[in-house]
């Protein structure tokens, strides 16, 4: 697409979101919501079908709600690009996948590029698929470093500097977005861990988005690494804005720097996110309880560590370990993993990271 297209096309949106729009009369819309009644009883026998009925359902009340074209075009372009996304994820989604995030505009010659590159070659080899923005910089490092066949590359569609870089230009995996929204929602959506090089307000904005999902709980925990050129200040100088004008005028707490790690040494990147799955394998709630899955359970001795040094971030009752749980069944190929289970206060989350860290390490020792 050209530039004045992008353009032209941003321009059209804004103008159409504030055309009024005519009322669709009881007898036009007493038909179709007849229609949709029909199909939503079909779907009730098909797998998933009834959160499949909820979208149509609530599709069709956009006619009901007056909603204007442009509203609809909106959530009709941004549905389109989800379930595209996930089509294209799906067949991949058991790979652990590494988010990589930086300047644009960093050349091939600088210590940046060449530390990302790096980075993900390393991480390619241990069987990590990498996902960039799949522009150039830091973004072509990426997926240079490791290669097409594990690389994602998400798009997005701007009227300057972003160009597909070549390592993933015809690649089937890679997705071209128009809404920095959806396209954020695929990255965190489909990342085990964030590494985060040096850039602009794009690498800010991702950078802090994904720390907030973090600290807040709206996304599961995962490894957050900041990366530097070796000797590099860029981070260790964010930081210092962080504890400065963040962390000193409690607007964050002092658990919340256990969310990231900052480094310029590759191996010591590679090791915070490997580490991270070294135990620990994923969580989910149940209810008001949270459901950790580890590869070994901690012994009974570790157990009572974990109580007398974890026992401020739970509500009420004790750390137990167990099987499965019967709410579970929807994933079989991790029923046989043993589960730490506990009522988790969901504020804690640097606390929660360093429970987590505590159990990888347990898992170590015991090796």
């Amino acid at each position: 697409m050209k530039n004045k297209d992008v353009a032209s096309e941003n321009v059209e949106q804004s103008q159409e979101t504030t055309e009024p729009t005519r009322a669709v009369s009881r007898d036009r819309i007493s038909p179709i919501s007849h229609a949709v009644a029909n199909l939503v009883k079909q779907l009730e026998d098909v797998p998933n079908g009834d959160l499949v009925a909820d979208i149509v359902t609530d599709a069709a009340k956009l006619l009901r709600d007056q909603t204007n074209r442009g509203d609809i075009k909106l959530i009709s372009k941004s549905f389109s690009e989800l379930r595209y996304a996930l089509k294209i994820f799906a067949p991949y989604r058991d790979i652990r996948k590494v988010s990589i995030f930086g300047s644009a505009r960093t050349p091939e010659s600088h210590g940046d590029y060449q530390q990302a590159a790096e980075f993900a070659r390393k991480m390619a080899a241990a069987g990590w698929m990498v996902t960039t923005g799949a522009g150039g910089g830091i973004m072509a490092a990426g997926h240079g470093g490791a290669g097409a066949k594990p690389s994602f590359g998400l798009a997005i569609r701007l009227p300057f500097e972003q160009k597909t870089n070549p390592f993933i230009a015809d690649d089937p995996k890679l997705i071209h977005f128009k809404y920095f929204f959806t396209r954020k929602l695929m990255f965190v959506r489909f990342s085990h861990a964030v590494a985060l090089f040096p850039g602009g307000f794009g690498t800010m904005d991702e950078g802090f988005e994904v720390l907030t999902l973090v600290q807040t709980g709206k996304s599961v925990p995962m490894p957050i690494v900041f990366v530097d050129r070796p000797g590099g200040d860029y981070w260790s100088s964010w930081q210092r804005y962080v504890k400065t004008q963040l962390l000193e005028r409690g607007l964050i707490g002092p658990d919340d720097l256990n969310l990231y790690k900052i480094t310029d040494d590759i191996d010591a990147a590679v090791h915070e996110v490997r580490h991270f799955y070294n135990n620990y394998h994923s969580l989910r709630y149940w209810k008001d309880l949270l459901v950790m899955r580890l590869r070994e359970a901690p012994a009974p001795a570790q157990l009572r560590e974990i109580t007398r040094d974890f026992s401020d971030i739970k509500v009420s009752g004790d750390f137990r370990v167990g099987p499965a749980l019967k709410a579970e069944q929807d994933e079989p190929a991790i029923a046989h993993l043993p589960r730490l289970t506990f009522h988790f206060n969901k504020r804690e989350h640097g606390r929660l990271r360093l429970l987590i860290d505590r159990l990888n390490d347990m898992k170590t020792s015991a090796d």
